[in-house]
């Protein structure tokens, strides 16, 4: 990494974004922030984020907020920094040519600025895993060069980190770890009346409220194994989930003599985003680590498919076809923000896109693979609908 990396960073309002910013300020000779987008819901914060960092250009997806953050900059003491905005205005900036994007938005939106990044011969930090999800092939074929993505989810970074350890033909399986999330060791006949209250209070980690949600429901690492699969080509068969409630082991690597070699840290996502933005190099004191003169005991048990059966819908999606992959992070982001909004029960997240991908799949089988975005985004408008239609029914 040159001296001064020049960094965008998409999403910097959430947690991922500051968390990235929170590494930056404690390496300011090593990162130059040179855009920072944000969706326009805290324009306060972005704008005190840009005065702190001296960010020459800052984007955000609403046009109408533009003048109140026009006046939020100037009063932060950030006159001099230019706005670009509209729904492509993330994607614009993404293109700027830094050198590296950090990419902390959620949702399938992500993926246009992530091959805007890619194309722009930038390397891209990802913790968008919808832009692997939802636009498999169209995400890989935008790389000017091998190498060009660093994962920032803590498990696909443990996994990244641990492949070190060997070469490609001789792993068995990736083994991706699961804190096991607000209900861990609940039947499914006791999940009925959970709240959203209950779902957003992750008994590790701070995020924000889909993936949160997506936690509980284990959704999140049904789309962890599709992610996986295509990052490393590695069979969805040959990907294992195990609940480890420490959050210790952040994933690991089985070879084929073997051993088992694993990623261990505190929780704390710094810790990927740091390797995401310095790779190949690791920056210093990033985290703090595990304390070995103290005692401690982690544990691990098997995934309960019954009373979570969205890894297993995540797997079937991923051997059936890329566009599968797609309408299932579609369907469960409308599901999702329908339960958020009171208007679906607990269970019926999964369920709801269990139905959508039934109703759609033979049309998905016909034709597999994309074309284009644009062929995407129809297909994934399709499955919001369909969601749509079926909590309705449910209200």
């Amino acid at each position: 990494m040159s001296a001064e990396s020049r960094v965008v960073i998409l999403g910097s309002t959430g947690s991922i974004g500051t968390q990235g910013l929170d590494v930056i300020a404690r390496h300011r000779d090593r990162f130059v922030v040179t855009g920072l987008a944000a969706g326009g819901s805290h324009i306060d914060l972005l704008a005190r984020q840009a005065a702190k960092f001296g960010v020459p250009t800052v984007s955000i997806a609403c046009k109408t907020g533009a003048g109140a953050l026009r006046e939020a900059l100037d009063a932060a003491g950030a006159a001099h920094t230019r706005i670009i905005c509209g729904p492509d205005a993330a994607e614009e900036l993404a293109g700027s040519r830094a050198s590296v994007v950090l990419n902390g938005i959620t949702g399938s939106i992500g993926l246009t600025p992530s091959i805007a990044a890619l194309q722009a011969g930038s390397q891209l930090a990802l913790a968008n895993k919808e832009s692997v999800v939802a636009g498999g092939h169209l995400l890989f074929d935008a790389q000017t060069r091998p190498d060009q993505i660093n994962p920032v989810d803590s498990e696909h970074s443990a996994i990244w980190q641990s492949l070190r350890s060997g070469s490609h033909h001789e792993v068995r399986k990736l083994v991706i770890t699961a804190s096991g999330g607000p209900f861990r060791g609940m039947h499914r006949s006791d999940m009925a009346s959970i709240t959203p209250e209950e779902a957003l209070n992750h008994p590790t980690w701070h995020m924000g409220p889909v993936v949160t949600v997506n936690s509980s429901t284990m959704m999140n690492k049904g789309l962890e194994v599709i992610e996986a699969s295509r990052l490393f080509d590695i069979p969805a068969d040959d990907i294992d989930v195990t609940v480890h409630p420490q959050s210790i082991v952040h994933s690991m690597v089985e070879f084929r003599d073997g051993a088992t070699i694993c990623q261990a840290s505190p929780p704390d996502m710094r810790l990927p985003i740091a390797l995401g933005l310095s790779a190949p190099e690791r920056l210093g004191d990033v985290a703090r680590a595990c304390d070995w003169t103290h005692a401690a005991q982690w544990t691990f048990e098997p995934l309960d498919n019954d009373a979570f059966p969205a890894v297993n819908l995540a797997r079937a999606c991923l051997r059936a076809s890329q566009k599968h992959t797609a309408v299932l992070n579609a369907a469960n982001e409308q599901a999702v923000h329908a339960f958020l909004g009171r208007r679906l029960p607990y269970l019926g997240i999964v369920d709801t896109v269990a139905a959508v991908i039934d109703q759609m799949d033979a049309p998905l089988r016909s034709r597999p693979r994309f074309e284009s975005v644009e062929e995407m985004e129809q297909i994934e408008d399709e499955a919001r609908k369909r969601a749509d239609d079926l909590i309705d029914m449910q209200v």
